[in-house]
């Protein structure tokens, strides 16, 4: 027998889902980074690709920029030195990237949680350009998930056969659904 069920508000569910899929991008960089050892967060692989830290140090300085006053000034701070974010930093410290990491993260989760419903059709401004808030919060998700998908793809490739897998093993698909379907 089929039950009714109401109408799923997905509004109302936007925000939680923004904030869990921020944690979940976090949480892979996190183990990503976890695998590298300290010379190889600052490891590029040519002269014009981002180590691992710079990529980290650029989400630190965006993170902070849009999610600071989100609702109230430009997105794109009159402070925040973008150029600044791609040079190599001097301190070449494990702690201190992970200061950066962790501290950027805090920034959105910080701006998301006091948020409700309504506030998802205000406008806000990056660079200029008047977006609602849903649209600045998909355009960060996006952003970040690009570059997490730098970081995993850089330390994949600097720990080589030493890498363990943050999903599914190569060759280990029909046995991770076998294992869930249990």
């Amino acid at each position: 027998m089929a039950t009714s069920q109401q109408p799923v508000d997905h509004r109302s569910h936007f925000l939680q889902e923004a904030l869990l899929v921020f944690a979940k991008q976090k949480a892979l960089g996190s183990r990503a980074m976890g695998q590298l050892d300290d010379d190889q967060l600052f490891a590029r692989v040519d002269a014009e690709s981002n180590s691992v830290a710079i990529i980290v140090k650029h989400m630190h300085g965006n993170m902070r920029s849009r999610w600071s006053d989100l609702l109230t000034s430009d997105g794109e701070r009159p402070d925040r030195n973008r150029d600044d974010e791609f040079v190599s930093p001097i301190e070449r410290s494990r702690t201190h990237v992970m200061e950066w990491w962790e501290r950027g993260w805090q920034y959105v989760v910080d701006a998301l949680e006091p948020l409700h419903i309504p506030d998802l059709d205000r406008l806000v401004t990056i660079r200029g350009e008047s977006l609602s808030v849903t649209s600045a919060v998909l355009r960060q998700i996006d952003h970040y998930g690009q570059h997490v998908g730098q970081i995993v793809l850089l330390a994949k490739h600097l720990r080589g056969s030493e890498w363990k897998t943050l999903s599914i093993a190569r060759g280990r698909s029909a046995a991770y659904l076998n294992e869930r379907r249990a």
